[in-house]
């Protein structure tokens, strides 16, 4: 009731034949001059050129703050190949013949887009030189260390490579990947860092959109050209000298 009201109060006062003729009669009755005096028009022209140049620069200053983020992203395998996890390896428990897949990646916010695990989701294939046994389950694990161009500086990613993990029947994701991929790095967030040793540093880094991208192609990084940024630099000059000019006859 409150939004309706403020709504329907100071704005709708204009809004009935009587108020709109009551207001026209109040007003002054001389021709609007505003635009006519050349300071008034260059002002507007001003205006008018710093819209323009905020509408192109605009876009490529959002490009420049975009970012990629390198991770281990967490899968699970099925018959139809992968999906993305929804919870993480602590808070899942597979099933005995369950395969879960770990990618490292270079992607923006994760999910569906980004770069699934290479090695097809083959539980038989993959558990086949592994017996059951009581008490316990076996879960099909694959690791893909991702590209070079995911890779951290100075780091080469190790072939991707499969596991079968005969771990307790409670155990969780975690559990099973600890199993088969030692030494595992967490953070003080219990943010998953690195798996079998991989990458030797960093978690979760933010890494500017295209970065590796530039440095091999010599490309832009999605900011801003230098040329772009000249020209809306002397748009913006010109402006300004064309309202002092106006200021300065007005002025004589």
């Amino acid at each position: 009731m409150t939004g309706r009201a403020t709504r329907t109060g100071a704005a709708a006062v204009l809004r009935t034949p009587y108020a709109r003729h009551t207001a026209l009669l109040r007003a002054p009755r001389t021709r609007p001059t505003v635009l006519h005096t050349p300071y008034a028009r260059h002002t507007a022209l001003l205006l008018t050129l710093l819209a323009a140049c905020a509408t192109l620069l605009g876009p490529a200053a959002g490009a420049s703050s975009a970012a990629d983020y390198r991770y281990w992203s967490f899968w699970k395998g099925g018959a139809d190949g992968w999906a993305y996890q929804q919870v993480g390896p602590a808070g899942n428990v597979p099933a005995d013949g369950a395969v879960d897949g770990w990618r490292f990646v270079l992607s923006p916010d994760g999910g569906q887009d980004a770069p699934r695990p290479g090695p097809a989701a083959d539980f038989a294939a993959i558990c086949q030189g592994t017996a059951p046994s009581g008490g316990h389950k076996r879960v099909a694990v694959v690791l893909d260390f991702g590209t070079a161009q995911d890779a951290p500086g100075g780091e080469q990613p190790p072939a991707a490579r499969t596991s079968c993990a005969s771990v307790p029947t409670a155990a969780n994701s975690a559990e099973v990947l600890a199993a088969v991929a030692a030494p595992l790095r967490y953070d003080s967030g219990a943010l998953l860092c690195a798996i079998a040793g991989y990458p030797h540093a960093g978690c979760g880094d933010q890494v500017a959109a295209g970065s590796n991208s530039a440095a091999k192609g010599g490309g832009s990084d999605g900011g801003p050209s230098l040329g772009l940024l000249a020209g809306a630099g002397a748009v913006v000059l010109l402006g300004a000298g064309a309202v002092w000019q106006a200021r300065r006859r007005r002025t004589r």
